[in-house]
């Protein structure tokens, strides 16, 4: 028996936008933090402005600007009547191939930032403990819905 690879295809284009937003909120947070240090600092020692908050707003910049396009380029999926393939990491890789008969709940969400972005992610719930909840996000809400719809089909299908 030979394994033929599947091609995977990219996440939607939107799903970027999105993940630069989160990332951006998340440094954010982490710049005002390091903003507050940097005053409580300053009161303390009288240290130089920019000493503290400087290094990680320009970590920030560099994480939204270029760190996030890779994360993005790191994910595909691909669906096949049988199994859903969902490759993410770019350190550890991980390719999870999901068969239809294995899942037993199937979501379709949209947040305010995806809906905004024309994205939803897809979250499949497979029998077992360990790895049961399989997500996909950032791929249109058409194909989350087609892609729910035919294991929907193909689950009603199965014999018991």
């Amino acid at each position: 028996m030979t394994f033929e690879p599947v091609p995977l295809q990219l996440l939607e284009r939107g799903y970027l936008s999105v993940m630069r937003i989160r990332a951006a909120i998340g440094w954010l947070i982490v710049g005002l933090a390091a903003a507050g240090t940097e005053v409580f600092l300053y009161w303390r020692t009288e240290i130089s402005p920019g000493l503290v908050a400087g290094p990680v707003i320009l970590l920030g910049l560099t994480s939204v600007i270029f760190f996030v396009p890779r994360r993005w380029r790191r994910w595909g999926y691909a669906f096949t009547d049988r199994e859903l393939h969902v490759a993410c990491g770019w350190l550890v890789r991980t390719h999870t191939v999901v068969p239809v008969s294995r899942v037993q709940h199937i979501d379709v969400s949209q947040g305010p930032l995806e809906r905004g972005a024309g994205v939803a992610t897809l979250s499949l719930h497979t029998a077992g403990t360990e790895k049961s909840l399989v997500v996909l996000p950032g791929i249109s809400r058409q194909r989350a819905e087609d892609i729910r719809d035919a294991i929907r089909g193909r689950i009603s299908d199965a014999p018991w």
